[in-house]
């Protein structure tokens, strides 16, 4: 298949900017994977749509943030970093800009000395390994300094940092938020378990890589980037236990996905399972774990909507997002949301 089989026409002014208030309010779009019919609702009306003995399976990865802005120690040169992901202890990848005044050796300064870093080495993919050195708690530092990374076509700022964070975020990690599990209220997450419905977690901390364009012409040459999951045995036995009962295990975004899909892949079935995953997800894929699929609009021509396509279909998949333009939809991070069933 090629990438531009999975390219849509998007108005500019359909990418949410901000996030609706309260969180549960935006739009919920229920498309049928089955024969790709279509119906609108808002999402606090998920809960209808559920099924006692049904479970939900969310990511509780918390984004850090990860925007850190200093200067060259040496020449008072401004410069921005991006943590990208903890190679141990105070070692951390990061995206550099201007990558000319971070070359291996360089020393920095970010919120007036409390942070310190030094560039360790240059990767071949232009990354920089940086370590730091400070006094405290490093994430307490970085909570009071540094900035959420949101995504580029995300042109307003944020007033609270909160709101790129879902109410059960635990495990920080992330460069990018889960944003499928945006939309819950704690109110919300509680009327669904009363009726019925589990809820289980995973760890999958988001790489800066969701948002790279594909760049290949045939989507088998894509490479995926790798990102460090964590399944917990008390959810591979909720998962495994839903599964006996015959009913739906439901993904709470892509990452939940293939948290789930990628346990499946390793283990043969549903154990305690904590490793790298590249996983690429496109049409002609088997799902081994998810039932139904809980999931923002995506990019055009991205491994997301791949992914999607992958459940849905590729051509109900792309009707579906027609009718969201046609709709007026908000599309992507603070967008609405689609329920795949």
């Amino acid at each position: 298949m090629k990438t531009h089989d999975f390219y849509y026409d998007l108005p500019q002014e359909l990418i949410a900017q901000t996030p609706l208030e309260p969180r549960d309010s935006s739009r919920l779009m229920l498309l049928n994977k089955q024969t790709g019919a279509i119906d609108h609702r808002r999402f606090y009306e998920i809960v209808d749509f559920l099924e006692p003995g049904d479970c939900l399976i969310l990511n509780d990865s918390r984004v850090l943030p990860a925007r850190i802005y200093g200067i060259k120690e040496d020449t008072g040169a401004r410069v921005e970093f991006l943590l990208l992901k903890n190679r141990g202890g105070d070692l951390w990848e990061a995206l550099a800009g201007p990558g000319k005044r971070a070359k291996k050796g360089a020393r920095f300064s970010f919120g007036d000395g409390l942070l310190h870093a030094r560039v360790e080495e240059v990767l071949e993919d232009g990354n920089r390994l940086i370590r730091f050195e400070y006094e405290g708690m490093f994430f307490s530092l970085l909570d009071q300094i540094g900035q959420m990374p949101l995504p580029p076509y995300i042109k307003e700022s944020l007033k609270d940092q909160e709101r790129y964070q879902t109410v059960y975020s635990k495990e920080r990690g992330s460069a990018a938020a889960p944003t499928a599990g945006l939309h819950f209220t704690p109110e919300l997450l509680e009327k669904i378990q009363q009726k019925g419905i589990s809820l289980g977690f995973v760890t999958l901390h988001v790489g800066l890589g969701t948002f790279r364009p594909v760049s290949v012409e045939e989507i088998s040459d894509h490479k995926m980037h790798a990102e460090h999951y964590y399944m917990p045995q008390k959810t591979a036995e909720l998962i495994n236990e839903t599964k006996r009962r015959g009913k739906r295990v439901i993904a709470v975004g892509t990452t939940s996905c293939r948290t789930i899909e990628s346990a499946a892949q390793k283990e043969g079935c549903f154990r305690e399972s904590e490793g790298w995953t590249d996983i690429f997800i496109y049409p002609g894929y088997t799902f081994r774990g998810i039932d139904g699929l809980i999931t923002n609009f995506h990019l055009p021509e991205s491994t997301l909507i791949m992914l999607v396509s992958a459940l849905a279909g590729r051509e109900r998949v792309l009707n579906a997002y027609r009718c969201a333009v046609e709709s007026r939809y908000r599309f992507f991070s603070f967008g609405d949301a689609m329920f795949i069933y």
